[in-house]
């Protein structure tokens, strides 16, 4: 687990390195990917190396790796963005790029890593994040993780020469260690 920053069962999350830079690049120009994370611009390789600088210096976001523990194979990115201490909020951003790895529960341990490490590390109060309204996917892992939807953004996102809502989810910290708890007891306080 090289550089491991936090540790799950089965994935951990690292800081990003410049060496991911070409997944992330492939990642963000994958058209099925591109599509559910509203990604309309290219990325270049300079583009990428202007990401990781932003990445590297910008004070209100910190960004990871997603890497399986058995391998240390790169499946994903993650990250906190518009962090903001004054009202102790900031939004979430997950990718898990690599295919193989979708529906294995990988995105999951990564998301809770996430948001113990915001709740538990930073004190945020407030995680949220938007999902393109078309990805039922989507909307139904984050409501599993403790994500309510909270608002929609009417035709807020354009894509395949169609207009598509746009929902916004959140997270309260209170939210987040209730459901800590439900994990740990399981159904009707039995051990779980």
């Amino acid at each position: 687990m090289r550089h491991a920053f936090l540790v799950g069962r089965d994935v951990y999350l690292r800081p990003l390195e410049s060496a991911d830079l070409p997944l992330i690049r492939e990642w963000a120009n994958a058209p099925d990917i591109r599509a559910l994370t509203a990604e309309v611009l290219p990325m270049s390789e300079a583009g990428a190396s202007e990401f990781f600088e932003r990445v590297r210096t910008e004070r209100d976001r910190v960004w990871f790796t997603v890497v399986l523990t058995q391998d240390d194979r790169v499946i994903g990115e993650a990250g906190l963005l518009r962090m903001f201490n004054a009202w102790r909020t900031t939004d979430l951003t997950i990718i898990i790029g690599d295919r193989t790895a979708w529906g294995k529960g990988f995105g999951t341990q990564a998301i809770r890593l996430l948001l113990d490490y915001a709740f538990g590390c930073l004190n945020f109060h407030r995680v949220s994040l938007g999902v393109v309204g078309f990805n039922e996917r989507a909307l139904h892992f984050y409501e599993s993780v403790g994500f309510r939807r909270e608002g929609v953004q009417r035709d807020g996102y354009f894509h395949g020469h169609r207009y598509h809502d746009f929902v916004l989810m959140s997270i309260l910290e209170d939210e987040y260690r209730a459901s800590l708890l439900t994990q740990a007891c399981g159904p009707a306080g039995s051990a779980g």
